[in-house]
């Protein structure tokens, strides 16, 4: 884990009667590629700023708070040093409230990950021993924890001998498919066909996959700058046949296995 990364976070996991006090880093980083908001005629950079509508002036963000509107439209201003005060037990803590297999957690409700690390050598212990009892048990804690402005639930399970605060979407947040995705009728042929090709197809090797956009992009510029073309990427076609098409891909499979 690399804590010279600004911490998040910082409080406490709390388990039964124990607990120990911890930061949270964030455990990702996305490849973004930086684009601009641009006139589209000259190309001239295009600004966005902060006015305030009653004095029609810019203000910087040291002016800025945060706005609560009530149902009257009175609007109550929010300082930062006011949302410290916020009566809410998992801003500071992060409480187990209890334990899931791993494996039951519904990946559509995975959000963000943080490790978390200990914050004092009195934490270690207790660290450890979280991190020991959820990998012998095969299971995630489940918890509620405030980042920011939002209450999240959370799950705690141990990846390496640390241990990773998931955030989870609240079942509410989840939208449930209108209906059946599947509806047309399948033959056992087209059934095992498709297990057989999955059998043969391997396991990807996650480390050697790159993301490829920067690349693309930067084709697109030299070729915008050159008034150079690009190759059209062929687009996939809806099988015909489904039993050829996929005796086909099992051909393809067979042939990439042998020539390794």
């Amino acid at each position: 884990m690399d804590e010279s990364a600004q911490a998040v976070w910082t409080g406490w996991i709390s388990f039964g009667l124990v607990s120990m006090p911890v930061r949270l880093f964030p455990a990702t980083r996305e490849h973004l590629v930086q684009l601009h908001e641009v006139h589209a005629a000259d190309g001239s950079r295009i600004r966005h700023r902060r006015m305030c509508e009653a004095e029609g002036r810019e203000v910087d963000w040291q002016e800025v708070a945060k706005g609560y509107q009530t149902a009257d439209g009175r609007t109550v201003v929010l300082r930062e040093e006011d949302l410290e005060t916020l009566p809410l037990p998992s801003r500071h803590v992060i409480d187990v409230l209890g334990f899931v297999p791993v494996d039951g957690l519904d990946p559509i409700l995975f959000s963000r990950a943080y490790y978390a690390a200990p914050q004092q050598d009195a934490a270690r212990r207790p660290y450890a021993l979280l991190v020991a009892a959820l990998t012998r048990a095969e299971r995630a804690a489940v918890a509620k924890v405030t980042l920011r402005t939002r209450e999240r639930l959370a799950a705690v399970w141990p990846r390496r001998e640390t241990l990773v605060v998931q955030t989870l979407l609240w079942p509410e947040e989840v939208r449930e498919p209108g209906g059946p995705a599947v509806t047309a009728p399948l033959t056992g042929q087209e059934l095992e066909l498709a297990s057989l090709l999955m059998a043969q197809l391997p396991e990807p090797d996650f480390s050697s996959l790159h993301d490829e956009y920067a690349a693309a992009l930067q084709q697109l510029v030299t070729a915008k700058e050159t008034a150079g073309e690009l190759a059209r990427l062929a687009e996939p076609e809806p099988a015909v046949d489904l039993v050829a098409a996929l005796e086909a891909s099992l051909r393809t499979a067979a042939d990439r296995r042998s020539t390794r």
